[in-house]
């Protein structure tokens, strides 16, 4: 079934139909809750409308007063027309931004303005420190710094009126800053409409640009000369609207769903981010109801639901309104970024697994889907495959639609595919060009193989799938167990080596746990799952109590340790936070995971600032471990506890910032510890 339903897939779906498709969606400015995003939901609508598809647009809320789940809405942003000039001095004055000319040269739901003012210089503006002894009542900094810290700092707190941006955010290891100098950075405001909040306006250049200005402006400073002053003219305006999401379906035999989604908003062009996921999933749509319709495929026992929203907001949204439906679905596949030309951006298709607390039957599936599509090429001697694009399996890293709907109190599988890093991403030069059909063709077929699969799957299927799955296990706790090995018979006698050998037992627990909740999930295809789950449990254990035993024989050899030494215990000593995390059980009082965009406005501008500074002082899982946490937080778990879990799957033991994640949430009334 599997390697016949692939094939007769992808000779169907068209890559070029879905270019033509990231095309016409890239036309739109489709920033969130405004005209040009409901332009691009009226066209992916019209499209599945005429491929005969039982297409529905639903409408939510864009005002300050809606919340979906913890996520909070927020008003319709239009924007006529914005334009930016320098003045002063005359004989260096001209054009700077205009908004008509590029959509990104504005920061994304800039409030209106006409007027002149001084441009006053900051490096980053990001730090306090940074602020003293400037007068910026009135003015516009120039800033390279992350947005919305510069805006509470300098707007907020020290009365600038605006905000020039040119800053150009890296991508390593394709993207350094100085790699597109003519490029502008996608940047937006996210407004919460609190009272305390103060609304500005901003402008983006390109750091080639940013450069000239800034240059200029210190040469003025030197020589005394009168400040570097702006012209802008804003025409925007903020109103109670709408929100939509586009949804599709296939029909099946029961109630029972899977779910492929892909986020439709972002500024004009940004065409690989995302109209290449919209347009894939649109292709993909119209493919599998096409055979459907014919007989090349069966009808599914169970309905494919196809969605097009507002990256997360949308996600929010479209759950909290179907929240008696969320158990029908039983898996799910995020499209996002599918298009590039590898070539062109030095991009990889990740397939980003779901958190381990959602541990689940999706991910292995995919895998193996994935090497049936891409694995096309045959070796020179004729005998097996390989592929010409780059591909790889990742850790949950959040940051998209899956986040919400892999949420433990959510409950739906749901991987992601992308193609990361991006040289262009979020950035003015993401254009058609970047984008290729055989890309889209590919990750198309992929995503429309593993809905049909999910959405056909009975007892055969779910057999051959625990196969897989033991198979795969296998591989990635052998690899686990000679990665230690590996650091053993380097580093030779050392007491860490004990110890990493210590966490190896540990990671071998927590691996072979999760297998067993990823076999239970089988269940949800059918019902007989249970006694297959326990049988092909039995034989993982084993396994991995042989490789255990492998591994600790050649540590033995080695180290020249005893199995009691090999055991001994880490210092009992706890910190200052470890004591914290021991006393603290946190019981979640909301579903989803937190949206932080709404939920900092409303914390006290020091806890901002604090948390701010903790999460930039980390080089990695500064965005990350937070949401991990929150997933393992069941109110019966201790948050040193949900250390030990984070650390076990990221590696990553960081427990100030989960005690202090907690702590806010406690501040802020969703949890109560």
């Amino acid at each position: 079934m599997l390697t016949n339903t692939v094939k007769v897939i992808g000779n169907a779906y068209l890559g070029q139909r879905a270019k033509d498709d990231v095309a016409a969606i890239s036309q739109y400015h489709r920033i969130q809750a405004s005209p040009g995003y409901r332009a691009a939901a009226s066209y992916v609508f019209g499209e599945l409308q005429n491929a005969g598809l039982e297409a529905f647009i639903e409408v939510y809320p864009a005002n300050y007063q809606t919340k979906f789940w913890t996520s909070r809405s927020f008003q319709e942003w239009d924007c006529g027309r914005a334009t930016l000039h320098l003045v002063e001095p005359a004989e260096e004055g001209g054009k700077l931004a205009d908004f008509d000319e590029l959509k990104l040269s504005v920061i994304q739901r800039s409030a209106p303005f006409e007027g002149e003012t001084e441009v006053v210089l900051l490096e980053d503006g990001l730090n306090e420190a940074e602020y003293e002894g400037l007068d910026l009542e009135g003015k516009v900094v120039l800033t390279r710094g992350e947005v919305e810290r510069v805006r509470q700092l300098a707007v907020e707190q020290h009365g600038a009126m605006g905000i020039i941006f040119d800053g150009m955010r890296a991508a390593p290891p394709v993207r350094e800053a100085i790699d597109l100098p003519d490029a502008r950075q996608y940047t937006s405001f996210w407004w919460s409409g609190l009272p305390e909040e103060k609304q500005c306006f901003g402008f983006v250049l390109s750091p080639r640009q940013g450069a000239k200005l800034r240059k200029l402006i210190l040469g003025r400073q030197a020589a005394g000369e009168p400040p570097v002053r702006i012209k802008a003219v804003v025409d925007t305006r903020f109103y109670d609207g709408d929100l939509e999401v586009v949804t599709a379906l296939i029909s099946g035999e029961s109630e029972e769903t899977v779910v492929v989604v892909s986020h439709l908003c972002h500024p004009q062009p940004s065409a690989n981010d995302n109209a290449s996921g919209a347009a894939a999933n649109l292709e993909a749509a119209r493919t599998l109801q096409r055979l459907i319709a014919s007989g090349e495929l069966a009808q599914p026992k169970r309905n494919i639901r196809f969605l097009w929203m507002p990256e997360m907001t949308g996600s929010f949204a479209y759950l909290e309104q179907h929240h008696d439906e969320i158990h029908n679905i039983i898996a799910g596949l995020n499209l996002d970024m599918v298009g590039e030309d590898q070539s062109q951006t030095g991009s990889v298709l990740l397939l980003e697994r779901p958190p381990e607390a959602a541990a689940s039957f999706a991910p292995t599936l995919l895998e193996r889907l994935r090497e049936l599509v891409y694995d096309d090429v045959q070796s020179y001697g004729g005998f097996g495959n390989y592929s010409l694009q780059r591909y790889a399996t990742t850790g949950f890293s959040g940051g998209s639609d899956h986040y919400v709907f892999s949420d433990p109190t959510v409950g739906v599988p749901m991987p992601m595919l992308i193609q990361w890093p991006d040289k262009f991403y979020h950035t003015s030069a993401d254009t058609l060009d970047k984008v290729s059909a055989e890309s889209l063709a590919k990750a198309g077929t992929l995503a429309a193989a593993y809905a049909y699969f999910v959405a056909s799957a009975g007892q055969n299927a779910a057999t051959w799938l625990a196969h897989e799955m033991l198979v795969r296990f296998r591989e990635r706790l052998a690899q686990t167990v000679q990665g230690t090995v590996i650091h053993i018979w380097s580093d030779g006698e050392d007491r860490a080596d004990q110890e990493s050998f210590m966490k190896l037992e540990q990671r071998v627990a927590f691996l072979l746990d999760r297998h067993r909740v990823a076999l239970q999930g089988l269940i949800r295809l059918c019902d007989t799952a249970s006694s297959l789950s326990d049988m092909f449990y039995y034989d993982a254990a084993n396994f991995a109590n042989q490789e255990q035993g492998r591994a600790r024989r050649l540590a033995e050899q080695q180290l020249e340790i005893s199995g009691e030494e090999a055991a001994i215990a880490t210092s009992e000593t706890q910190d200052e936070w470890e004591q914290k995390a021991a006393e603290m059980r946190p019981h979640r009082l909301y579903r989803g995971p937190v949206s932080w965009i709404g939920s900092m406005a409303t914390l006290p501008p020091e806890e901002r600032t604090a948390w701010y500074e903790l999460v930039d002082s980390r080089e990695a899982g500064g965005h990350t471990i937070p949401v991990l946490a929150e997933y393992w937080a069941d109110g019966r778990r201790t948050a040193l506890e949900i250390v030990d879990l984070v650390e076990m799957e990221t590696g990553i033991r960081d427990v100030e910032m989960i005690v202090r994640h907690f702590e806010l949430l406690q501040m802020q009334g969703l949890v109560e510890i």
